[in-house]
């Protein structure tokens, strides 16, 4: 079909952009924070933007398992909607909400044991200490965090992705100069380096929270959705939700894991390798995010065709996405290409330590080169995977994601670390080859159509 006819078709580029474009610039919005984070705290120096990434992806790590299970709650909505059963959709926002009580007062236990987790790190002792406490403060915000995803999911499943861009970016505008005043001590706020990075992440956590609660709760949603009145624990819709979502959130822990253990394992290999490795994921998430906003964009659309029963418009909305996705990152991966100097002389130190970054940047401009490939590859399995999942098809997402953790990740990596190897290439080396097998494994499975027989949701006898 030429481009022109899938433009306007239903599940073509406007309808993908019209759901997708508000996810985009939401998560572009929470790029630019964690970008400018990052750059602040780089300028503040070479220990506390060294510590952020390992920190910041172990709280994620821990993080992703019960957020990748509170997310899938979009897929819930999106099929309810579809199945034109609006009264489910209040009942199954709420499970989500009691899911993610419990899992966030967990997740901030976790305060103890960041110690000898961080030890286990070998990195510098002066890094681990700013690690330990950066750590500490984004488990304390794991709660607000997860209770925000549940809520946003009340508009991304049903396609109303404006008011999620709208939330985030005023998030943003908050946390950017909270960030930067916290950080150096600016005004009336103390120095506090990188424990003032942690507090502005965790304000930037619970404004969301309070700004969904607030479109959410009305009576013309009570009215449609039963937002209010649908309250109650419903187990037989609990154990549904967590059918597919807990193998949804054990497929994205193990993705986040292989990275943290990727990050951890350069870790050993140098300061320098650190740094660069962290400056370049940086500057990696300006690709990475957005596209994650497509890969939610997938799989509502893949998630509204399946409840209507209509699994090849879900194959041709996935198609119409992936098209976005691949020209975005090209755009992307020609930037990483052509302006890596750029890009990571913004995080260049201030004052004595600026020249030390010298080595950084020498070291970052080669692992541009393998980013700019990695994001066209990455496209590919983030869109299929999202086409999945929109489906119903976590279990196989699961597995892969496990095997290609294992075996293209932990593995190679430990046996790099057993002979000696030094260099900064293999373990990029092993990324590369991690993320390829996911992107082949996912395009094989979704264009195979198994998950076309799938029922994530209870049908109507009408539509049996």
């Amino acid at each position: 079909m030429s481009i022109v006819k899938r433009w306007s078709a239903k599940g073509g580029y406007k309808e993908a952009l019209d759901i997708g474009l508000p996810l985009v610039v939401s998560m572009l919005s929470n790029t630019v924070m964690t970008f400018t984070d990052r750059i602040f705290l780089g300028n503040y120096s070479m220990d506390t933007l060294g510590a952020s990434l390992p920190a910041s992806i172990a709280a994620f790590l821990f993080l992703s398992f019960f957020m990748g299970v509170a997310e899938y709650l979009g897929v819930f909505v999106a099929q309810y909607t579809g199945a034109l059963q609006p009264e489910k959709v209040g009942r199954s926002m709420w499970q989500g909400i009691w899911f993610s009580i419990p899992s966030g007062l967990f997740l901030a236990s976790l305060w103890f044991i960041a110690e000898p987790l961080f030890a286990l790190g070998g990195h510098p002792a002066a890094i681990q200490e700013l690690e330990i406490v950066y750590f500490r403060i984004l488990t304390i915000g794991s709660a607000p965090f997860l209770l925000g995803i549940c809520l946003s999911c009340f508009f991304s499943g049903r396609g109303i992705t404006k008011p999620i861009m709208i939330v985030s970016i005023a998030s943003t505008l908050i946390n950017i100069p909270l960030d930067y005043c916290l950080i150096n001590g600016i005004g009336p706020f103390p120095e506090l380096g990188i424990v003032g990075a942690g507090l502005a992440t965790l304000f930037s956590f619970t404004v969301p929270v309070i700004c969904y609660a607030w479109l959410i709760f009305t009576s013309a949603n009570e009215e449609e959705y039963c937002v209010r009145s649908a309250w109650r624990f419903d187990g037989s819709l609990m154990k549904r939700f967590l059918r597919f979502g807990l193998p949804g959130g054990v497929q994205f822990f193990l993705d986040i894991f292989a990275i943290t253990f990727f990050v951890f394992m350069v870790g050993r290999l140098g300061p320098i390798e650190l740094a660069s490795t962290n400056a370049v994921f940086s500057i990696y998430t300006l690709a990475f995010l957005p596209t994650i906003g497509l890969h939610i964009s997938t799989s509502i659309m893949v998630g509204q065709a399946m409840g209507d029963k209509n699994p090849d418009g879900a194959a041709y909305a996935t198609k119409s996405v992936l098209h976005i996705a691949l020209a975005y990152m090209t755009v992307m991966a020609l930037l990483f290409v052509v302006f890596p100097e750029f890009l990571l002389n913004l995080f260049r130190a201030r004052g004595e330590t600026g020249h030390l970054f010298d080595d950084v940047v020498v070291m970052g401009i080669l692992l541009m080169r393998y980013a700019a490939i990695f994001t066209l590859i990455d496209a590919v399995a983030i869109i299929y995977v999202g086409g999945l999942k929109g489906a119903g098809d976590t279990r196989f997402t699961m597995l892969i994601m496990g095997s290609a953790a294992l075996f293209c990740m932990v593995i190679p990596l430990l046996i790099l670390n057993i002979v000696g190897v030094k260099g900064v290439q293999g373990p990029w080396m092993c990324l590369m080859l991690y993320v390829s097998v996911l992107a082949v494994s996912f395009m094989w499975r979704f264009r195979k159509g198994p998950w076309r027989r799938i029922e994530v949701i209870e049908f109507s006898p009408s539509m049996k």
